[in-house]
C-alpha cells in the first residue's frame, strides 16, 4: 500500500507541475485545458480539478479517479487507517470521461492532455487535418495530425473519437472537430510535449499557407524521419 501511495503522490506532483507548461507555452486561458497521468500498475489516474485557476494548483488539489472517472476519495490502508487524497469538494475536470476512456482502451498511454491552443483549435474548427509538410512533423507525428469526429462533452464520446482516430495513426495528437487538440504519450510529460509541438506546427503550417501552397513530403521520407527520430535521435 505504501508504494501505491508513493506512486499517487509522485503522479500528483508531476501532473500539477506539468500544468505550468501549458501556461508557459500559452496553450490555455483561464481554467480551460487539463493534464492527466496514469498511476502505473493500477486502474487509477490523476487529473486537474474543474474550475481551478492554474496559479492556484497544488499537488494536493489534483483529483484521483478510477478509469471510469469516478473520484477516489480515500483508501483503507489497514493499520494506517484511511488515507484521503484530494479535496472532497473539488470535482475532476469536465474532460475526465474522455481521458479515462483513453486509458481504458490504450494501455500503452500514460498521459493525456487537452488544450484549446489557438492555431491547433483553428484547424479543428475547420475540421481539417494538418498536413505533414515539415520535417519536424515527420519526426514527431509520423504524418499529418488527424481530425477526430465532433462529440459533446459529458460522457466518453470524445474519448471514443480520440481512440478511434489515433489507433491506426503514428500521431500522438488529434484535433477533435470544433473542439480542440488532445494529445497522448507514454507519460504525462510526453503528452505535454506533443501538445506544445502540435501548436507549433499548426501555427507554422498556417503561416506557410498564407504565402502559398506548402510543399508535400514524400511518404517514404516521412517514414524515414519518424523511424530515425523515434529510435535513434537523442538515444
Amino acid at each position: 500500500m505504501s508504494s501505491l501511495l508513493e506512486s499517487i503522490a509522485k503522479v500528483r506532483r508531476d501532473v500539477c507541475d506539468l500544468h505550468a507548461e501549458l501556461t508557459r507555452y500559452e496553450l490555455v486561458v483561464w481554467t480551460a485545458g487539463n493534464v492527466s497521468g496514469r498511476i502505473p500498475g493500477h486502474d487509477l489516474m490523476v487529473i486537474k480539478p474543474s474550475g481551478v485557476s492554474y496559479d492556484q494548483l497544488t499537488p494536493e488539489l489534483m483529483v484521483v479517479t478510477d478509469l471510469y472517472g469516478t473520484p477516489v476519495r480515500g483508501m483503507n490502508t489497514g493499520s494506517a487507517g484511511t488515507v484521503d487524497w484530494g479535496n472532497p469538494e473539488l470535482s475532476p475536470s469536465s474532460d475526465t470521461a474522455a481521458h479515462a476512456y483513453v486509458y481504458r482502451h490504450m494501455p500503452e498511454v500514460g498521459g493525456v492532455v487537452h488544450t484549446h491552443s489557438t492555431y491547433a483549435t483553428a484547424w479543428a474548427a475547420r475540421g481539417e487535418e494538418i498536413p505533414c509538410v515539415l520535417t519536424m512533423m515527420g519526426d514527431e507525428f509520423g504524418g499529418p495530425i488527424p481530425v477526430g469526429p465532433f462529440a459533446l462533452i459529458g460522457d466518453d464520446s470524445i474519448g471514443q473519437g480520440i481512440v478511434e482516430t489515433l489507433k491506426n495513426s503514428n500521431s500522438p495528437a488529434v484535433l477533435m472537430q470544433n473542439h480542440g487538440p488532445f494529445t497522448i504519450g507514454k507519460s504525462a510529460r510526453e503528452a505535454v510535449k506533443a501538445a506544445v509541438m502540435c501548436e507549433e506546427v499548426a501555427r507554422t503550417v498556417h503561416i506557410s499557407r498564407q504565402l502559398g501552397e506548402p510543399l508535400p513530403i514524400d511518404q517514404a521520407k516521412i517514414e524515414s524521419l519518424y523511424k530515425r527520430y523515434q529510435n535513434v535521435y537523442g538515444r
